[in-house]
């Protein structure tokens, strides 16, 4: 009697333990953080099904991440858009030049708009451009790309909301181009990569 009720007790006990449990190992497995959704970035493409043949991608379009220092360091040539990570390497793939693009107006001024589900201490948020003359069906290289970023915005640390807006002038191009956003974390050795294809006039 006295042995049921202590496994009774026992077991109630882990009862109400399970949904702390459950909240725990949530969080702790969390690993997505931002996409860039303005202007539209491959992974928000994906995870609209916008794009389909996308893989993980699709369901994590926040996960996008990489070692930070671009681009003196960071991700590989041909697998920046996937932040250096091979799950989601179908981001590095140029599909032809087929991904959607956003129509954009060179040297005007655009709201950068980011997605963020799980905010960082941030150094900076930093946007490259695609060189004139670049090929659409080759992965993103350094050598496609502008050597120094076309807009920074220093954060000085901060954590940003869960959707993050700030404002900046287009370069002046025309035609088709790949935008590169960077999101630097002050407080590991990360960043988030986003690649977003546009079309400039």
């Amino acid at each position: 009697m006295f042995t049921q009720r202590i496994r009774r007790a026992a077991g109630a006990a882990l009862l109400g333990l399970l949904p702390l449990l459950g909240v725990t190992a949530f969080a702790g497995t969390a690993q997505g953080h931002g996409w860039t959704q303005n202007p539209a970035s491959r992974q928000d493409h994906c995870a609209s099904g916008a794009v389909t043949g996308c893989g993980e991608i699709q369901w994590e379009p926040q996960s996008v991440e990489g070692p930070k220092g671009f681009p003196a360091s960071g991700p590989a040539d041909g697998t920046i858009c996937a932040g250096g990570n091979g799950r989601f390497s179908q981001l590095d793939d140029p599909r032809g030049a087929g991904w959607p693009t956003t129509p954009l107006t060179s040297g005007a001024n655009h709201e950068f708009r980011w997605q963020i589900s799980v905010s960082h201490a941030t150094s900076s948020w930093r946007y490259f451009v695609t060189r004139d003359g670049w090929n659409p069906n080759q992965p993103l290289s350094r050598a496609q790309l502008e050597p120094a970023p076309f807009l920074s915005l220093d954060y000085g640390g901060q954590r940003p909301p869960s959707v993050f807006a700030h404002s900046g002038t287009l370069p002046n191009k025309s035609g088709h181009h790949v935008i590169l956003a960077v999101w630097d974390i002050a407080d590991t050795g990360n960043a988030f990569y986003a690649c977003s294809d546009v079309r400039f006039s």
